[in-house]
């Protein structure tokens, strides 16, 4: 058995492998360009590894005829490690081949590197996965991503007209389900496939069984990978992964100090709507102790109704035409009505739909030339209740999920002006809101306003958009160390959906 002696990791590539068409989606266009939860299939695994720490540069392969709508999207995007895009070949094979040849241009003789082959279509891919993927690489040359199946196997023949029939039922315990990333030292997966271009009957739909056949003593150790790294190939995984994203959180880069937050805030504009108290007011504040020059506006201060569009454009003007500029708007107007829809008046419909929903749209129809001269950014907040309707939180779980909708079409929208949306989703917390809806509650078991605030400012300061934002008192799955994000978000949103079951989310 051969094993990559330990030692520091060289230059580590991830090859993009996006040579697949759309026709088991129903669609003319290659199914990686498909759109989902506002950007192209691609773009969402790219950013994956652009965020990554151990990935130096990323090449995309494409769909013949492809590339240029790849590259445009890049440039949109400001994916900065994608060094370049290539057509793929007829098959999986000759693409991987393709690769090769690209990533050994310019390399000095007896120079290696690592490369991270990943199918486009697998936009769900944790940062955990790559991680476990190049430290394998330290010891071992060939490296695979597998998971247990769930489901019994069995080996079928087809015997004519009579249709199929078993002939076997494998041993579950010792399969596997393949995934990507595949990785490997280059010099291994390029030996692999110059021994296999000597095999007239050479096949194969994955590149580790390239090494399994043609360099069999090489081992090739299987990280574990997780459900949720799952691959779009059918028109119901396009309806799956698009509910998978809305409901993930990402989390906001945090400053590395004081003095970070200062030097970014300095000098910009914020405007927001509920500033008089809780959250809002609390990222007014801390806004303000950073240099920022902060509208906080409201009704019991400026008598700002954010349901009248004309308070909405001269709360902008006015910040427009003191400061020259506005960076920032945030909305944080919000009622909160329980009760059964039936029995609504028709006063309360109106309030609860025109504060919670149509102010936001006025909102941001009316900053967006402000921001589109900055490159700012409007954050919008939602709430645990988004992702199901309870009873008697009708009004309100409806227009909350309708602000991650929101959030996720104007990201879209606004990319090509320099906009970023962004929504941020908190936990139960301790707001004036709240406590007029459910009076007074234990202490220690919401989340305090401060803390949303410093996570809002984060993001704002991010380069993040379309992203739905946690933020939470306790992440349940955070001491589990093979955890991804998506596992944590869906625990969270089950968490939260127990205690909307018991009345206790606002």
């Amino acid at each position: 058995m051969s094993i990559q002696p330990e030692g520091p990791s060289p230059h580590t590539t991830a090859v993009v492998l996006a040579g697949g068409t759309g026709q088991r989606v129903g669609l003319s266009i290659p199914k990686q360009l498909i759109k989902i939860a506002g950007k192209a299939v691609i773009e969402h695994t790219l950013a994956v590894f652009e965020e990554s720490a151990d990935i130096d540069d990323v090449i995309v392969l494409m769909a013949p005829g492809y590339a240029g709508d790849v590259e445009r999207l890049i440039a949109k995007s400001g994916l900065t490690k994608v060094s370049r895009v290539v057509e793929g070949g007829a098959t999986r094979n000759e693409t991987t081949r393709r690769a090769i040849e690209v990533l050994g241009e310019g390399l000095a003789e007896g120079e290696d590197r690592n490369v991270l082959f990943h199918d486009a279509v697998r936009p769900l891919l944790s940062q955990r996965v790559i991680t476990d993927c190049v430290r394998a690489l330290e010891r071992y040359q060939a490296v695979d991503v597998a998971i247990p199946s769930a489901d019994t196997i069995i080996v079928t023949r087809t015997h004519g007209e009579d249709g199929e029939f078993i002939t076997d039922v494998p041993d579950r315990s010792r399969l596997r389900r393949g995934q990507t990333p595949q990785a490997f030292r280059l010099s291994t997966i390029r030996r692999a496939y110059e021994i296999a271009a000597g095999d007239p009957n050479f096949q194969a739909t994955d590149d580790c069984s390239v090494v399994l056949k043609y360099l069999p003593d090489v081992p090739i150790h299987v990280v574990p990978g997780d459900e949720f790294n799952m691959k779009v190939t059918q028109p119901v995984d396009v309806f799956i992964a698009d509910k998978m994203f809305q409901l993930a959180s990402t989390a906001a880069p945090q400053q590395s100090d004081e003095a970070a937050y200062r030097e970014q805030l300095s000098g910009r504009t914020m405007v927001v709507f509920g500033g008089s108290y809780g959250i809002g007011k609390d990222i007014a504040d801390l806004a303000a102790r950073y240099g920022a020059t902060v509208y906080p506006l409201g009704r019991s201060t400026t008598g700002t109704h954010v349901e009248n569009q004309g308070d909405i454009a001269e709360a902008l003007e006015k910040a427009y035409a003191e400061t020259g500029r506005i960076d920032y708007v945030v909305n944080t107007a919000g009622v909160l009505r329980i009760g059964k829809l039936a029995e609504t008046d028709d006063a309360t419909i109106e309030e609860a739909l025109t504060v919670n929903y149509l102010a936001p749209v006025r909102i941001a129809r009316a900053a967006h030339k402000y921001l589109a001269e900055t490159s700012g950014q409007l954050l919008l907040y939602t709430s645990s209740s988004y992702t199901r309707g309870r009873a008697e939180y009708s009004l309100y779980s409806s227009t909350k999920a309708a602000m991650v909708n929101l959030t996720q079409a104007l990201a879209d929208e606004w990319a090509g002006d320099g906009v970023r949306v962004n929504c941020v989703n908190p936990e139960r917390t301790a707001t004036p809101m709240r406590t007029k809806a459910f009076g007074q509650e234990p202490a220690g078991s919401l989340l305090s306003s401060e803390a949303v605030a410093r996570t809002s400012l984060d993001v704002l300061l991010s380069a993040m958009t379309g992203h739905v934002i946690d933020v939470r008192q306790q992440d349940p799955t955070a001491e589990a160390s093979n955890a991804g994000s998506f596992e944590r978000a869906l625990a969270a949103a089950l968490n939260a959906e127990q205690a909307d079951a018991a009345g206790e989310v606002a």
